[in-house]
Parts: structure tokens; sequence; C-alpha cells
């Protein structure tokens, strides 16, 4: 089988921005990924070098990958780190993202209204962010991603303790409101500080599609699921759009079984795009009926997102997503376990996606 020479950066670029405004492109733009998660792990948050050369070999192993990435690094800090800037206490392991104590537990909601917002040059969280991205800057040539941009509603319910802050929605709504608040300015104070610094910008995230600085940013929202509908439109909507209206624009991805949430996601002002871990929704019939072809839809469906000892046909299960959204604004997003099985299936991916 001969191999599809790679596109050049630029011409993956103006793809990928094409399908971001839902215009016709002459393949379905897709991401292949390689190996298990990496996530702010202790060995990689607590050393620069390390997290460097992680992401140095792990784009060495993409050379040979066709698909619509290109190197990068990701400055990895953990999903709580706006939470931290507020005061939690976290703790870098070696499984997850650093562990985060909360601050605000249900006996005490009142010290909502004592949080101040933290300053995003001198919080000492922050101040180490900006000493990895300079770091990463002066000894790489590499453009980098955003370090991690949780939603309001992620950094509140690390801040108030998670399944206390999810009842609050509907007992303490008044407090609630003050915390995302608070939090909104917050998260919106750190992205800028962010764009000051980096010099050489990949994309407006801290995952790895491409998003032009111009189409505003992409925000992880977790929490989106847990929600009813008219919960999600009073605490994750109206805040979100907030964070759009700053940035020109928004990308909204939540984990979880998101079918009961994507109509007022829909709602957001400025939404760029919905990202979705997909084989976590039952009923896709809603994302399609809401969001397919009226804004662009990121699909991801890594080999561990089927089950620890699933066998599944990566290109007959992205087929089956291309056949259920169709191709308008559509962008997948997969995983394989070795660089030599994401080479493998490039080529394939190319011959099922291109026009």
């Amino acid at each position: 089988m001969s191999m599809v020479p790679p596109l050049s950066i630029e011409t993956k670029k103006d793809i990928i921005r094409r399908n971001w405004m839902l215009e016709p492109v002459d393949e379905v733009p897709f991401l292949i990924e390689i190996g298990p998660f990496h996530g702010a792990f202790k060995r990689y948050y607590e050393s620069d070098a390390e997290e460097l050369n992680w992401n140095v070999e792990y784009h060495r192993q993409r050379e040979l990958v066709y698909d619509y990435g290109f190197p990068n690094i990701k400055p990895n800090m953990g999903i709580n780190i706006v939470a931290s800037a507020f005061g939690c206490q976290f703790t870098p392991n070696d499984e997850a993202d650093p562990w985060v104590t909360p601050l605000i537990p249900e006996e005490n909601v009142e010290d909502v209204y004592k949080l101040t917002i933290p300053d995003p040059v001198h919080t000492p969280i922050y101040q180490r962010a900006w000493e990895r991205l300079e770091y990463f800057q002066t000894h790489s040539n590499m453009p980098l991603r955003l370090v991690n941009v949780p939603s309001p509603l992620v950094t509140a319910s690390l801040i108030w303790d998670y399944t206390s802050f999810i009842e609050a929605t509907m007992i303490y709504p008044k407090e609630v409101h003050v915390l995302l608040e608070k939090v909104t300015e917050a998260t919106i104070l750190y992205i800028k500080e962010q764009l000051k610094r980096i010099r050489n910008l990949y994309t407006m995230g801290h995952e790895m599609w491409h998003i032009p600085p111009d189409l505003g940013v992409r925000i992880s929202d977790d929490t989106a699921a847990l929600l009813s509908p008219d919960l999600y439109r009073e605490f994750g909507v109206r805040y979100n759009s907030m964070i759009s209206r700053a940035f020109g624009g928004i990308v909204v991805h939540s984990c979880g079984d998101v079918q009961h949430v994507v109509a007022p996601m829909m709602e957001t002002e400025g939404l760029r795009g919905l990202d979705f871990t997909i084989p976590q929704t039952s009923n896709w019939e809603a994302i399609r009926d809401a969001a397919a072809g009226k804004t662009a839809l990121c699909l991801r469906h890594y080999y561990w997102d089927h089950g620890k000892d699933a066998k599944v046909d990566l290109v007959e299960y992205t087929k089956r997503i291309v056949d259920f959204f169709g191709r308008k604004g559509l962008f997948i997003q997969t995983g394989t376990p070795t660089a030599e099985e994401a080479v493998t299936l490039g080529q394939a991916l190319h011959r099922l996606l291109e026009n």
C-alpha cells in the first residue's frame, strides 16, 4: 500500500479553519493521538524538562501519521489551575491531574462572598505556569497550546465540594451565581495573561485541535452532563457566553452523556463548536438534531473509550459517525495504542474521509 503524502501545515490550517466555519472541505479533518492518556502527572508536573521531552518524543512518533495535527507543546498544569489560584490545595499524583481539596463545604456557603479574584500575574500557581511557558519557549521552537482552560462550572465545582455544588445549584442559587461571576472574571483574566506571554500559539485551547485566535477559545465543561437543561442554561450558558464575548467565540467540550444539554449549549453566544466524547452519549439523535450542520462538531473516540477489552474497529466506528452526523463541520479525533497502528489508521481514515 502506497503512503499518502503529508499535507503542509498551512494546508491543514486552511482546511481546519474552513471546517470551523462550516464551509465545504475536500476531507473531513481528523486527528490520531498515540498511547494512553497523558495528564499532569507528578513526574511531568514537577519538571519542565520531563514534560518538554515527552512532547518532543510524542511528535517524533507522529511524524509518519497522516492527519490534521502538527507538532506542538501542551503546557499541562491540570484542570484545577484556576481553582488552585483561588486557594484550593492541590496534590500532584501519578494517576491524574492534581487532586484538589475544595474550599467551600455545604455548611459554609457564605464563604463564597470572601473569595477574591486571583491576580493573573503574581498568584503562585500562575507564576509557576508562566515559568513553564517561558521554559518551553526558550528550549523549543514548537508552538504552544494554552495552559488548561476549565469552564466556570468546572472550576466552581472544584472550589465548592463537588456533590454539594451540584445540589447548591438548586438550593443556594444566589451563592452559586456569586461564585460563578468571580470564577468567570478570573478565567478571562487568566486566558488573557497567557495570550500576552505565548509568542507562538498553536491553538486557543489545551487540546490537540488547531483553533485560530480569531475564532474564540476552547473550554472544558465536564460538569455539564450532570445538570438539567434549565440548570445548564442558568449556570453554564450564561457564563460561557461571557467568556465567548471576551474572546470572539467559544468551543465547548464536555465528557459524559450530554444528550440532555446539547440544545441549551447551542444557545451559547458566539458558539463555534461542540466537542464530545461520543461513545459516552447514548442518544446520538439529540446531538444530531440540535447541532449537526449548525455548529462544528468535534466527536472523539479513543481506543480506551470503547472499554478495556473491547475490540472496536476504529475505521468502522468513524464511518458510523460520519454516516450519522454528516460531513458539514465535522471533526474526528481518535487514538491508538502505538505509533505503528496510528500510521495504518491514518491511511485508512484518509480513504474513508476524503470526498
